[in-house]
């Protein structure tokens, strides 16, 4: 395997970029791995969460790999308007289109405090390897955003898996004190489903020919990243001059 891609900054860019947003967009899977094995019995829990990641974590590359095979067919397999459509772009379009649903689905769930019932509350069976089965189906549901979002931003495979496999052992390392900063701070999530969003309206233009350079996406991923940073800093200075106990100044 050529590797020699990773002497340039722009690959460690974006195996960086595209770490950040796999651990903030696999919370969620955390959360459902936690109620799924948390129906098996005390002694069983250890072995089928750390089974549980591992099989969700293979299933994944495994989608990253089939979509990204996918994204490199470029024949036409019909013309629309007199624009040649390969599969290669219909995995862009419908790919985009699909976090562009996603993102603003979330984003509105976020919004409006969340759903009533969480699809990922549905009883499970208390079976070992039912629930392990349960977290590797149910995690290709959850992951897809993810998965296109890797694809759209990376143009190497490596990178892509690297930057999953990064996520899950940050994620395994330290899943409760980031689910916690994340819950503490939901602007952090609404910044990366902001990105999903502008990752998909790319997705979109690229399967229609019409490209956006990577510079622009990084410069506007930073940027954002660089004030919510900022408002992060204000938020903690202005919560540490408040009179603990009362709320006032």
């Amino acid at each position: 395997m050529d590797l020699s891609f990773l002497a340039s900054p722009d690959a460690w860019l974006t195996l960086v970029t595209l770490s950040a947003l796999e651990i903030v967009l696999g919370i969620d899977n955390l959360v459902f791995i936690s109620i799924a094995v948390g129906r098996l019995p005390e002694h069983q829990r250890p072995l089928a969460r750390k089974l549980g990641i591992a099989v969700a974590c293979v299933t994944r590359i495994l989608l990253l790999v089939t979509l990204a095979h996918l994204a490199r067919m470029h024949k036409d397999l019909f013309v629309i308007g007199g624009m040649g459509i390969s599969i290669r772009d219909l995995v862009l379009i419908i790919g985009g289109l699909f976090l562009l649903i996603k993102g603003t689905m979330e984003i509105r769930d976020l919004i409006n405090g969340g759903e009533d019932e969480d699809p990922r509350t549905t009883k499970a069976s208390a079976a070992f390897g039912m629930v392990i089965a349960q977290i590797a189906v149910i995690d290709i549901v959850f992951s897809l955003d993810s998965v296109i979002t890797a694809v759209g931003i990376a143009e190497h495979v490596p990178i892509m898996v690297f930057a999953i496999l990064a996520a899950v052992a940050i994620m395994l390392l330290a899943a409760n004190p980031l689910g916690t900063f994340i819950d503490a701070n939901p602007t952090v999530k609404m910044l990366a489903l902001a990105f999903i969003l502008l990752v998909g309206a790319v997705l979109v233009l690229d399967g229609f020919e019409v490209h956006v350079a990577k510079p622009y996406i990084y410069f506007a991923m930073g940027f954002s990243v660089m004030v919510e940073w900022l408002n992060l800093l204000m938020r903690r200075k202005a919560q540490a001059h408040k009179v603990p106990g009362t709320g006032e100044w």
